[in-house]
């Protein structure tokens, strides 16, 4: 099973923002900081998740176990709903990339814990110009 870390970041809210995205693969370790331009920072955190699933697909893992400090993120994947219809077509991309997979899990973890993926967000909003 791929452990996968991730997190979204802003600067502001909406503000320069990026994603983290921190991979455990059997003692291989990913890490990518990629730049969103200006979003919220709930925004990123999605996007943190769709690029993450992306990258896990177009490298054929297929188990996945997401682990991000967004109780936001979380809780609308495992409930396949957002009350923010803003979020709406973000978690409908996560839902439909989510069956690319044999097995996906999500599951919040403290920020403490997911300091990997932070560093590599903070990264990503420095690299926007």
């Amino acid at each position: 099973m791929i452990e996968v870390y991730i997190d979204g970041a802003s600067a502001g809210n909406p503000g320069p923002s990026g994603l983290g995205i921190f991979i455990k693969n059997n003692g291989h370790v990913e890490k990518h900081s990629i730049p969103l331009g200006s979003l919220t920072n709930h925004e990123a955190e999605f996007w943190a998740l769709i690029k993450a699933m992306e990258i896990c697909r177009d490298q054929s893992y297929s188990i996945i176990s997401v682990r991000s400090d967004s109780s936001l993120v979380v809780d609308a994947v495992e409930n396949e709903f957002v009350r923010n219809k803003k979020y709406t077509p973000l978690l409908e991309t996560v839902l439909r990339l989510s069956k690319s997979f044999d097995l996906f899990f999500i599951k919040w973890i403290p920020s403490k814990e997911n300091k990997k993926a932070d560093e590599l967000a903070k990264k990503a909003i420095r690299m926007n110009h």
